[in-house]
Order: structure tokens, then sequence, then C-alpha cells
């Protein structure tokens, strides 16, 4: 959530006036409407260009043939997206695991908040995680400036997604922060159905994960009782999401470079979608997902603020510490590190041999970024750019770990 989104006083009162939401332009499509939604998404061309794209031609009229016989959002998970997302763990990472796993409940259900890492896998790869312990998995919040194509929407909302609006007015974004939190709370309580939400919009650039005060309140605007016990009914548990390696580290230092050229450069959404792509496709390495315990607990220590600023941000920092705690830290955070600090600190931790290696890869992949006349000094800067995201998980993990709260 943007700042934008922050409500002034009184605007929940008015908001808790009108309780009959219709979540039906913003929820996953439900089951009796999916074989109809499905029949006229095979026969969208952005959809078979991306099937054909991904998958061996041999392969693609029986997933086809599959897919007229899905009726549910169920079945389409477990018998489609479940053997799809594997395919992609086997072939883009060295493994994915998950961690806590003692802190879920099998009778309740959670606001996975989560850091951001990919645009497209960060919840995908936690619900296969969840699909291949059997446990039920989430729905997925998606803002819509990612729904760039109609075959898109389509596609996420039969896979249990459900939109945020973004990108609106004023007004139009309080409103449907109102329905978001409303429909979120909705989940948890009514649909009994768990969800998943990044702790900020977009992507931390430099991989300093920092949850929003803004979405904080947003979460807080529906429910019963003050804003902490409204924040208890969704039961808020941070995730730490760790990449070995980041397939956009290159585009995210080519954009700092172009933003460093001009200040006001925008990305278009060509570079989102090469992003998306990116991301899916090529190598992640080692990903693990760490569940922490929800903060219901130190919700209830820390009692009431009078401020709800106050109250979102000292949340957020509950969130951010949880997260920043459980990274699993990787040689290339190590080296990363040492590099940026002229140091041997956490020399221990690696070799020589994997410290030239990291050192190519750094290198191979700025190569790729294809902007002309790069000067040696912006090519330090990107290389710059780089150590700083590979070793602020490191950075904040070790200050997390000396306790407290900013």
């Amino acid at each position: 959530m943007q700042q934008k989104l922050t409500l002034p006083n009184g605007l929940r009162e008015i908001a808790m006036k009108e309780k009959n939401y219709d979540f039906s332009d913003i929820s996953p499509y439900p089951d009796s409407e999916f074989h109809e939604r499905m029949e006229k998404l095979i026969k969208e061309p952005g959809f078979l260009h991306v099937i054909n794209y991904t998958m061996p031609a041999d392969d693609v009229p029986s997933l086809i043939d599959e897919l007229h016989k899905i009726k549910n959002k169920y079945d389409f998970q477990h018998q489609i997206m479940f053997p799809f997302l594997e395919m992609l763990a086997k072939t883009t990472t060295s493994g994915i695991s998950l961690g806590g796993v003692k802190y879920m409940n099998p009778s309740s259900n959670y606001t996975f908040i989560t850091n951001h890492r990919d645009i497209v896998l960060d919840a995908s790869f936690l619900n296969l995680a969840f699909l291949r312990k059997g446990y039920p998995t989430s729905e997925v919040a998606i803002g819509n400036n990612l729904l760039i194509f109609d075959w898109i929407t389509e596609l996420v909302r039969l896979n249990k997604s459900f939109v945020v609006k973004r990108n609106t007015g004023l007004r139009e974004g309080l409103l449907a922060a109102q329905k978001l939190s409303a429909y979120i709370h909705h989940c948890i309580l009514e649909k009994r159905e768990s969800v998943w939400i990044a702790q900020r919009e977009g992507r931390s650039k430099d991989s300093s994960d920092k949850t929003q005060d803004s979405l904080i309140k947003m979460l807080a605007i529906d429910g019963q009782g003050s804003f902490i016990e409204r924040l208890k009914e969704i039961n808020l548990m941070p995730v730490s999401i760790s990449y070995e390696y980041d397939p956009n580290d290159y585009l995210k230092a080519r954009e700092f470079l172009l933003r460093k050229r001009n200040p006001d450069f925008k990305k278009s959404q060509r570079d989102d979608l090469f992003s998306m792509e990116t991301g899916l496709l090529q190598f992640k390495g080692r990903v693990h997902f760490q569940l922490t315990p929800r903060i219901n607990g130190k919700l209830d220590e820390i009692g009431e603020f009078k401020d709800n600023n106050k109250a979102a941000h000292h949340v957020g920092c509950l969130i951010d510490q949880a997260i920043h705690r459980s990274y699993n830290i990787f040689e290339i955070n190590y080296v990363a590190f040492d590099i940026l600090h002229e140091t041997d600190r956490f020399s221990l931790k690696y070799d020589s041999r994997q410290k030239e290696e990291i050192i190519d890869y750094f290198n191979r992949q700025l190569d790729k970024v294809d902007l002309e006349d790069i000067t040696p000094q912006e090519r330090d800067y990107m290389w710059q750019m780089m150590l700083i995201m590979y070793s602020n998980p490191l950075k904040n993990k070790l200050k997390a770990l000396l306790g407290g709260i900013e």
C-alpha cells in the first residue's frame, strides 16, 4: 500500500456504516464460474503464447486437454499448478525449503505477511511448500498494476488471487483500502482461508525490507474493537523469504543507474513484464521460507496506542524484526558484505574459490545491462548497488539479532 491509502480521522467510522461489501470485482472467482472462465482463458492468444513459451511443445496439447476438465480452484491448484511449480522449482532453483511449520495450527487461518523478492514466485513458491506438506494454500494479494492484460487477471483470479487496486485517485484509493481490509478480515473469519500479502507495495530494490505503515493501517480498517484488536483478528504471521540469487539483480542495478541519470525515470509496462519473465524463468539458487510465530502475543504486550500512526509503525517494526531475524544467509551475502565494507569479518563463511565465483557472477550479471555509453564510474556505481543488495539481508539480520525495535 502506498501512503495515499492512509485513512483520515473519521473515515473508518463512515466505512463501518456500510458493511455489505460486494467483493466480486476483487475476489477469486467462485467455483460456480470456474469452468466457464477457464474455457475462455484457454482461447486467449496471450495465455497460449505463455504456455508454449514455458513448456515443451509436445506437452502443450495434453495440458490444454486437462484444463478443459478442471472444475474448481482446488483441482486447478493440485492438478495443474502443483506440477507446474515443481517443474519451475526443479529447473530454476537448487531447492525450496520451509521452516517454522511448528508455528502453524491446522485449525487456524493466518495472514502471511512477507518480504518481497519476486513479483510472481514469492507467494507461488510458498504455496508450493504448503502443497508439498498437504497444507491448504493461501489466497494471494496481487496489485492491479501487474494485471497488464485481461488474461492475466483471469488466470490469477482462477488461481485463488484477489486484486489490490492501486494507482487510483485519493477518494477511490481510500474506498479500495476499506474494501480490501474488509475482504481480508472476511477471508480469515468467514471464508476460513489464509491470506498472503507482501509487507510493502513493490519489491525493495536494495533488499532492505521494511513494512509500510500504510499497509498496517489498511489491515486495521475493518474488524471489531480497537486498532490492535482488529489486527489480532487476522492472525498476522511474518514469513521471511530468502533467495540465494535474485535473477533481477542486474535489472535493479540498471534501474538505479537510470534513476541516477534521470531522477524522473519511470519503468514501463514492458519493463515490468520482462522483470516478471526473468524472475520466473531464470536461476534463483536456494530458496527458503521461514515461518515465525504470529505476532498476537507481542501485540498483547504492547497494549494500545493513543496514536494509530505510532501503533502502525510499531507493529511494522515487530514484523520487520521477525523477518530480518529469520533470513537464511548464503555465501553470496557474506562475500558482498565483506567486499562492500572492506573487511574479512565473515571470511570463515566462504572460501577463496567461492569468493571468486561470486565476483564473477556479479560481473556477468552487470554485463547484461543493455545501456549505451556506460562509463567506468557508472559501472562502479552499479557494482556498488549489487553489493548493497546482497549485503543488506545480512546487515538487517545482525541488527535484528541485537534486539529492540526502532
